[in-house]
């Protein structure tokens, strides 16, 4: 296996590392009742997904 020759500076390092940060959720609006919701899952307030009920919320 090979191995580095030199040493990694500080800044290489951290920059290998700026993609690590952690990014917000991207969030949807319900087109049925309007509430934010996760992109490719069912709305946890109202159940429907892609425009119709998927979930009973009774």
């Amino acid at each position: 296996m090979p191995n580095p020759k030199h040493r990694k500076s500080k800044s290489k390092t951290r920059m290998g590392r700026s993609h690590h940060a952690l990014k917000p959720p991207s969030l949807g609006k319900c087109p049925n009742c309007g509430e934010m919701f996760l992109p490719h899952r069912a709305c946890p307030a109202c159940g429907f997904y892609k425009e119709r009920q998927v979930l009973d919320l009774d």
